[in-house]
């Protein structure tokens, strides 16, 4: 094979097509291709750090959640006690109005049970007074035998 000046030209041709590209070519594109890196690293480490601010507020969240069920749990068990103690209340109130209802019954009846004695004695000692008038076949009067009629009264 013969090595003639056009392969010759050709190989200092392509020594100077290299040394360009090096020179004037290459440099910007590596400089193209490392913003680019630096670009990607960026994202990478911003999502990175977006996926840890998301773990890190989905455990805020999670304790926030938790801290409302509590309170809410708290404030149910809240309310049911003071359901509870408004129905105590509600039946102590009942009983005692009951109590007083019955006092005032029972009052009463002691009332109209005395009225009552009281009528039955005045009864008995007139209907005494006319059964004593009819056997003696005279009038006794009430005015000059009020005291026996009390006495009488008294021992019924």
């Amino acid at each position: 094979m013969d090595i003639n000046v056009t392969l010759l030209g050709q190989a200092i041709t392509f020594g100077v097509f290299i040394w360009v590209t090096m020179k004037y070519i290459w440099p910007p594109i590596l400089g193209a291709m490392e913003e680019r890196e630096a670009k990607i690293a960026k994202g990478l480490a911003a999502a990175e750090e977006g996926n840890e601010q998301m773990e890190l507020a989905e455990r805020h969240y999670e304790k926030r959640l938790q801290e409302a069920k509590m309170k809410s749990a708290e404030i149910l068990e809240q309310a049911n006690k003071r359901a509870l103690e408004m129905v105590e209340e509600a039946k102590q109130d009942a009983r005692d109005e009951a109590a007083k209802i019955k006092l005032s019954a029972e009052s009463e009846l002691a009332s109209s049970l005395s009225q009552a004695r009281e009528q039955l004695r005045a009864d008995v000692a007139n209907i005494a007074v006319l059964g004593a008038e009819k056997i003696l076949q005279r009038e006794i009067d009430t005015k000059t035998h009020q005291q026996l009629l009390d006495e009488l009264k008294q021992e019924l």
